[in-house]
């Protein structure tokens, strides 16, 4: 991949030499020259050749990500595990832990005559 843009890149600094040694060539048309055919058209195909070598990279980098979870999770189950077999259980007594909570919102009651309460229409 590599080998292609510096070919390339040594093609278009020689066109960009080229053009400003010419009688009539500029040195803003030689920098316009190599930008144009050269830096623009190998930043498109450097990023095209190297979407395998991106994928690779963000598969590994999430297996990592999912490994390190599952390690953080194993470890967090095995400190559970390791207090739950001490002397101090907690719950163990079977009786609800504390009282219930009053009702939750209580019921809007509908004005009479108003569409949807039942009554017969006016």
């Amino acid at each position: 991949m590599y080998l292609v843009l510096i070919g390339w890149l040594y093609v278009t600094l020689m066109m960009a030499v080229a053009e400003a040694n010419a009688a009539n060539g500029t040195l803003l048309g030689a920098a316009i020259t190599f930008v144009l055919y050269g830096l623009l058209p190998m930043g498109i195909v450097g990023y095209i050749l190297g979407t395998p070598a991106r994928k690779r990279a963000l598969k590994a980098r999430q297996a990592a990500q999912e490994e390190a979870a599952a390690a953080a999770q194993r470890r967090t189950a095995g400190e559970a595990s390791a207090a739950a077999s001490g002397p101090l259980q907690p719950d163990a007594g079977g009786e609800a832990p504390a009282a219930a909570q009053a009702g939750g919102v209580a019921p809007v009651r509908e004005e009479p005559g108003r569409v949807g309460d039942g009554a017969p229409g006016r």
